[in-house]
């Protein structure tokens, strides 16, 4: 290989390991994310399910990882070490598998999740209780997946007839982020009481809720943004692709090891 094309070779490969550097600082935020957020679906299914905090520290790791191997790229591209090209078509190789192994898994898994995700759901229905703060944060992030999503318990409104308030008050009664009415200031947690029940009592049919159930209407965001996800999947394995040709055919064309260049601390 040429001097010129070694150059270029090299400052790509900077620019490839700049952009994972990027994408670790990327997958590392999300993983913290995950753990600290309080407001969403995440966090209802991670206070039920030990699975998704050990993902999140997962992520965390990957991210980390990610970002150290970006920075053992950029130093051993610019300063043409093959030791850490080496180390770092390797550690991008390992990464790449256990991608394509985490996919497998999940494709593969995806019956199980889904009914681990709706013994969850299920439990938080039955179980939901707008007095009881030891499970405040969960319900709270129930009650805003179901405005956002505009759906009613998980496979539909039928599920809260099992919750034992409503029960008790005769189903007249309904979860207020639930609620189909576009009116301004609307109450969006804990319960909400019919206008005018048919002798004192009702049933699921009667409350003024959303029909979709949030199981049917994450399937759907799933499906809408699945050529997003499958893009940005593409996109990261075929940057990995890049980097380790990139590394690799650095690394055999730099003939001799010269470890003056190795910045010194």
């Amino acid at each position: 290989m040429g001097s010129g094309c070694l150059k270029v070779t090299k400052y790509f490969l900077f620019l490839f390991n700049l952009l994972f550097l990027i994408l670790g600082a990327v997958i590392l935020g999300f993983g913290i994310w995950i753990l600290a957020d309080k407001t969403s679906f995440i966090a209802v299914i991670q206070m039920s399910s030990p699975s998704l905090k050990t993902g999140a520290y997962i992520l965390i790791g990957v991210g980390a990882l990610t970002m150290l191997m970006g920075f053992l790229g950029c130093l051993g591209a610019v300063n043409e070490i093959r030791c850490l090209l080496g180390l770092y078509f390797t550690c991008l190789m390992v990464i790449l598998i256990t991608q394509v192994g985490a996919g497998l898994v999940i494709y593969f898994q995806k019956e199980m999740l889904k009914e681990e995700l709706s013994h969850i759901a299920e439990n938080l229905i039955k179980n939901y209780d707008p007095l009881d703060d030891d499970r405040r944060n969960s319900q709270d992030a129930w009650d805003y997946v179901q405005t956002q999503i505009a759906c009613c318990g998980w496979t539909g409104a039928k599920d809260w007839e099992r919750n034992e308030i409503l029960i008790n008050q005769s189903m007249t009664a309904y979860p207020c982020s639930c609620s189909n009415s576009s009116r301004e200031f609307e109450v969006h947690n804990g319960f909400c009481n019919l206008d005018d029940p048919l002798n004192g009592t009702a049933t699921y049919a009667d409350w003024p809720v959303h029909k979709q159930g949030c199981m049917d209407g994450a399937e759907k965001w799933l499906k809408d943004n699945l050529g997003i996800i499958l893009g940005v999947c593409t996109g990261v394995a075929v940057i990995e692709l890049l980097g380790m040709i990139l590394s690799i055919s650095l690394c055999k064309n730099i003939h001799s090891e010269d470890y003056t260049k190795v910045p010194k601390s």
